[in-house]
């Protein structure tokens, strides 16, 4: 990797960016499972909750997909 080269910042900022997705998911489902686990759970709430993770989900993939480089066969 050469020090000079712009796309290596990239890459590090989008590795960084794709962590702090993938904590606040796991932080998601573990405030929904938290959120089932009442014996009166706020449906909406947890509506609320799902539709974010399924957003950071999307974004997560696609932040993977432009560190993976393409292979061409």
């Amino acid at each position: 990797m050469n020090d000079d080269d712009p796309s290596a910042d990239s890459d590090v900022s989008r590795e960084r960016r794709l962590a702090l997705l993938r904590e606040e998911h796991q932080d998601l489902s573990a405030a929904v499972s938290a959120l089932e686990g009442l014996p009166q759970p706020d449906m909406l709430q947890i509506a609320r909750l799902k539709k974010k993770k399924l957003s950071l989900k999307d974004e997560i993939s696609r932040l993977e997909d432009q560190l993976t480089p393409d292979i061409i066969a």
